[in-house]
């Protein structure tokens, strides 16, 4: 993807618009996305000659409100321009109710919900059908002042937040006795309420579009259903939204939050308007959703060609590395963009849980100390601070960060994930649980919380919860390979051995998919893989528990296979049951690669390697008994057991009359 001098010209114009009405309506971290934007689009040399210069020129206008277009909304905005200043102004401050009354008084909206509620406005639940509901309804009494869109988005968007901040506060302490979750923003109704007024008032003759709307009070109403959980309807407001202004970042977030699954995206993305934005957007939802693959490296490339500085770009860069299990070129992207923007905090939570899982600790404990130099008081710097004492086992201390990340932000999901690993370390698994649940809350898509919840539950030995919640993980994350062992261990505790191995042959598979490239959907591990000797031994112990030696004698077999690098001695392939396929993981736990000459020797082959000797003395095969009793004395790790199957060897040879052989030990 290439722009001529002209489409970025334009493409200027557009996001310098868009900082300037975002930050008009006090979005200011769609504000922010779009400044960045504009600022790292490469400036073009241009010579007094260059048929283009007046063009280009007219895209650094000078301009502190930006002029409307509308004829009738541009003589309201210059009619209240006065109170808008002082709304304004009032909002920066933070005096949230007061800014609201500078347009709308609480009697004027207290009129206005006690004349929608007998018509029960804002429709509850889930579903497509409720999404004409909104548009049948009828006014009955009051209605609202003559305002400009601008004035009216800024006080409703103040009133929403009001409502969010006495949320919080009547949620007092972090999981605190009254923070439990249920604490609702009761401005929600009446924002709702005065928005069905406005949609009715200019609906179009087609009942269908409000006319002469600009997109912000349907992203405000979209904000209001899904906080409402209802979602179709939501992303129905919000899809209309950004066709109307496509430079709206914090709409398109909106939509991403109600986005749960690859087939979503794929399903919205026909209704979207076709865009540089949604391009991006595409690319933002696909890492949400944990995704990878060539496809989206090569869009992120071709947008990196546009804007090769911007910091939300190169950080999805890392990302995208970071989902791909690929930990030091995710550091490395990540070092990059500090390099780049010292000062910048966003995403150093997901940088600080790269270093913590690569056990860095000094450039962990850098970033700790940059991030707090910055801002301390920032959810970020809380977070990687947190981590930093974390990974020196300080776990109260650890706790002590991630609640203040919380208390500065509670839908900071990192925080409560991370809250309860170090719950999980200091054994409060109470508190674990209500840590995991919350971050359920924030995200349902966020698949460590459900597998945090299922190893809580594991724990506490209470194995059919936790496989319940092990399965939503692997659900959310089908080729991520921790996620299908976690079932199969819970399984074989269960003593549900057959469901365990198709678990754990699941597992086999999607380890194969990242240290392989094999394709999605194949049937088998194909001779040469490389394979988790650990699986492979947990496979064989349960087929042997069941009785079925040939199955444990060679995924015993394969196992020990796995220390050259291979089963190229196993003959045919073992076949895994695949019966659904996804793309993507992130696993934080696992972030070496193995070495492509094999694992070499490690407790797993050296087990399997004693149950084929075993195994060898049962069936009287004395010769393989005895090498494989001599190779377990080179690897030193069941040194005495080996020397007494030796032994025992030995005299059964004898006892035969076989020659036997000089031992090892």
């Amino acid at each position: 993807m290439s722009l001529n001098d002209r489409e970025k010209s334009q493409l200027r114009s557009a996001l310098q618009d868009a900082v300037i009405k975002c930050a008009e309506r006090c979005l200011y971290q769609s504000s922010k996305w779009a400044a960045e934007l504009l600022n790292a689009i490469p400036e073009t040399e241009a010579s007094p000659d260059d048929s283009q210069l007046s063009d280009a020129s007219t895209g650094y206008a000078s301009t502190i409100l930006a002029p409307n277009v509308d004829p009738d909304e541009a003589a309201l905005e210059a009619k209240e321009i006065n109170k808008y200043l002082l709304a304004k102004s009032l909002f920066d401050c933070r005096e949230y109710d007061r800014c609201a009354a500078v347009f709308l008084s609480d009697s004027m909206l207290s009129g206005i919900v006690s004349s929608k509620e007998p018509s029960n406005a804002t429709p509850k639940g889930k579903g497509k059908g409720k999404a004409t509901t909104a548009s049948t309804r009828t006014t009955s009494g009051q209605t609202l002042p003559q305002l400009s869109q601008r004035s009216l988005f800024l006080a409703l968007y103040a009133k929403y937040l009001s409502g969010e901040k006495r949320k919080d506060e009547d949620a007092e302490m972090v999981m605190g006795p009254q923070d439990i979750g249920t604490c609702n923003n009761r401005q929600l109704l009446t924002i709702s309420r005065v928005l069905e007024v406005w949609f009715e008032q200019r609906k179009s003759e087609d009942g269908e579009e409000a006319e002469g709307s600009q997109g912000w009070l349907e992203y405000l109403y979209g904000m209001v259903l899904a906080k409402e959980k209802n979602d179709e309807l939501a992303l129905y407001w919000l899809i209309r939204s950004v066709h109307l202004f496509p430079m709206n970042w914090g709409c398109w977030l909106e939509m991403t939050a109600l986005i749960s699954r690859v087939e979503d995206l794929n399903r919205i993305m026909p209704r979207l308007p076709q865009n540089i934005v949604s391009f991006m957007f595409h690319i933002h939802t696909s890492l949400e959703l944990y995704q990878h693959d060539a496809n989206l490296a090569n869009s992120l490339d071709q947008l990196l060609n546009i804007f090769p500085t911007s910091s939300f770009l190169l950080t999805c860069d890392a990302l995208l590395s970071y989902h791909a299990k690929d930990l030091v070129a995710a550091e490395q992207n990540f070092s990059r963009i500090l390099s780049l923007h010292p000062h910048r905090l966003d995403s150093l939570d997901h940088y600080s849980n790269i270093l913590y899982v690569m056990n860095a600790r000094p450039k962990l404990a850098f970033l700790a100390h940059l991030c707090s130099s910055v801002d301390k008081f920032r959810p970020e710097s809380c977070v990687v601070i947190g981590n930093y004492y974390s990974l020196l086992s300080l776990h109260e201390k650890a706790v002590q960060y991630f609640r203040r990340a919380l208390m500065l932000d509670r839908s900071c999901l990192s925080a409560w994930t991370l809250m309860g690993h170090e719950y999980v370390e200091l054994k409060n698994t109470h508190a674990a649980i209500e840590s995991y649940r919350r971050a359920v809350d924030v995200n349902r898509r966020d698949y460590r919380a459900w597998y945090g919840l299922g190893q809580t539950y594991e724990v506490l030995e209470m194995h059919a919860y936790a496989l319940w919640y092990y399965k939503k993980a692997a659900g959310l994350r089908p080729w991520d390979g921790k996620m299908w062992m976690a079932v199969g261990s819970c399984l074989q505790r269960m003593n549900r051995n057959q469901d365990g191995i198709k678990a754990l042959k699941r597992a086999l598979l999607a380890e194969s998919y990242y240290d392989t490239g094999s394709s999605f959907g194949s049937g088998g591990i194909t001779r040469g893989a490389h394979m988790d000797p650990e699986i492979l031994l947990q496979i064989a112990t349960m087929y042997d528990s069941m009785g079925e030696e040939e199955d444990a004698k060679a995924y015993m077999e394969m196992c020990v296979a796995q220390e050259d690098g291979g089963a190229d001695n196993l003959g045919e392939s073992i076949t895994i049951h695949n019966d659904s396929t996804g793309e993507g993981s992130d696993d934080d736990g696992d972030n070496a690669r193995r070495e492509e000459g094999g694992t070499g020797v490690t407790a797993a082959t050296s087990k399997a390697r004693m149950w084929l000797a075993r195994h060898a003395m049962r069936v009287e095969d004395y010769t393989t008994a005895n090498r494989l009793a001599n190779e377990l004395c080179q690897d030193g790790v069941e040194v005495e057991e080996a020397k007494a199957l030796i032994r025992e060897v030995r005299s059964r040879m004898e006892a035969n009359g076989m020659c036997g052989p000089s031992s090892a030990g």
